[in-house]
Formats: C-alpha cells, structure tokens, sequence
C-alpha cells in the first residue's frame, strides 16, 4: 500500500512539473524571431543606412506593430540579396519573410499568413505627357515595352503578354526607366510604390506617370519557414488573427504611406548623414 501511495505522489508530482511546460508549448516556444526580406524593395523594405543590418519599410513596421500584439521580438534583418533571403528562411535559419508573393515553389518550404497585408498592384509607367489611349492590356498591343528579367504579373497576364505584346527584358528598373525616357521603349511594367521609390532616387518622378488601371495585383504575405523551430499552431494561429485584426484597421496602408514619405526624406538627406 505504502509504495502505490508513493508512486501516485510521484505522478501526481510529475504531472505538475509537466503542465506548466505543456502550457508554455500552447502558447508558443519562441520568445524572439528573425525576419528578412528583399532589402532593395523600397517603401516595403530597404536597409536600414544608420544600421545597414537592419531592414526598415512598412513590412518592418508592421512585424514590429505585430509582436508587440503577440509579447514577442521580431528581428528584421539584412541576410544579403533577395535569393540569399529566401534560401535563409527555406533552410530554417531564419524564420519569417516579411513580405513574398504567393508561389508554388514556396509552397513547399513556407506556410502564408493570411490575409495578405498589402495589394500591389503593377502598373504601365509612360513618360510624363507621352500617353497612349489605355484601358487594359489590349491597348498595350502594338507598343514596345520593358520589364524585368523573370518578373511575372500573375498567370493570366503572362499567358496573354507571351502571345500578344512586345516585352522585353531588361536586368534593372533604372535601365528600364532610362531606355523610357530615351524613346526607346513606350512603356514599362513594374510595381506601383517601389517604382515611385526609384523614380523619386533617380529624380525621374516629374518625367514619368502611370496609366489606370492596373495590370494587375498580387497579395504580399508574411510568411512562416517549415523548418523554423518557432513554427507552431499556436505562432500561426496568433500571426492570421493579428494580420486580420491590424489590416481590418488599416494599418498597413497608412504604414506604408508613413513609408513612402521616410524614403524620399532619406534621399534628400547628404550621404555623410546617411552613412555615418
């Protein structure tokens, strides 16, 4: 008798050494998580020129708005180039991108937080008093125009600009805007904010507008590395309501207005300012 009364105390005893652990994990196991991201993606994100290792933007301001929602630190730093930023994450090394394009190869290493947190739309950049009647993609037919090497604007458009217009490819988004105001092409496809970024750096925005309406839009997702040891239901659960929660209060667009205004005041400011 005595020694089943002595192994019950025991389990009841190791039952309550477990539970606080078994509570913790409901709650979350980590306390601090990395972030990375496309540090050339301006007002979105960019390096950080009084702390080149971080990365700053509105998709920084909105991971630092949402772990102060969840009790957590979110690092957001620079890992290199955008292609070494997402073998960072794909491998586990670091936990989140704060801000992707839904695809299928990625699919396959991250888990998205929904809903995304910003619509980009990408538009058809002319130059400044050089428009074309324009409604839709049709009346990009006939005219020449550039793009980015790989950049796609959704499967349906790409389907349709691979049969009907002239793209061309080109390696940057300064070298496109350059052959535009050249006369050598007639238009050029990128984002909407991140081509305004460049235009105000290069001091091209007075020589450039947009056509309505868009081409098209995408969603730009936080998201979540399969092999991040911070990966729970729990994390991913808290990370969707929370995105909800702050995009319901339209957070993210007055972020990223606040965004746009920060990195044209930053262009304007002396490099030894910037660069101390």
């Amino acid at each position: 008798m005595f020694e089943r009364g002595l192994l019950k105390s025991l389990l009841l005893l190791v039952g309550l050494l477990v539970l606080p652990g078994l509570a913790a994990a409901a709650k979350g196991k980590c306390e601090r998580l990395v972030a990375t991201g496309n540090p050339e993606y301006p007002p979105y994100l960019w390096r950080d020129p009084q702390n080149p290792q971080q990365l700053i933007g509105a998709n920084a301001d909105l991971l630092k708005h949402l772990a102060d929602e969840l009790g957590v630190v979110i690092d957001v730093i620079y890992t290199g180039p955008w292609s070494r930023a997402q073998d960072e994450v794909r491998t586990g090394r670091v936990d989140l991108i704060a801000g992707a394009f839904l695809t299928l190869p990625r699919l396959e290493s991250m888990d998205y937080v929904h809903p995304a947190f910003f619509s980009t739309p990408s538009v058809v950049w002319v130059r400044q008093g050089e428009t074309f009647p324009y409604s839709g993609w049709q009346d990009l037919q006939g005219h020449t125009g550039d793009t980015l090497v790989g950049n796609s604007f959704g499967q349906q458009f790409d389907a349709y600009a691979q049969v009907n217009l002239t793209l061309e490819g080109v390696s940057s988004l300064t070298q496109a805007f350059q052959k535009l105001l050249l006369g050598r092409t007639d238009y050029v496809l990128y984002e909407r904010y991140p081509g305004l970024a460049l235009a105000e750096t290069l001091g091209m925005e007075d020589d450039l507008q947009v056509l309505e309406p868009p081409i098209s839009s995408e969603g730009l997702y936080l998201t979540l590395s399969h092999n991040s040891a911070c990966n729970d239901p729990w994390l991913r659960g808290q990370l969707a309501k929370k995105m909800t929660e702050l995009s319901v209060a339209g957070l993210p667009e007055t972020l990223l207005q606040r965004n746009l205004l920060r990195w044209k005041e930053q262009q304007l400011q002396p490099a030894s300012v910037q660069n101390p």
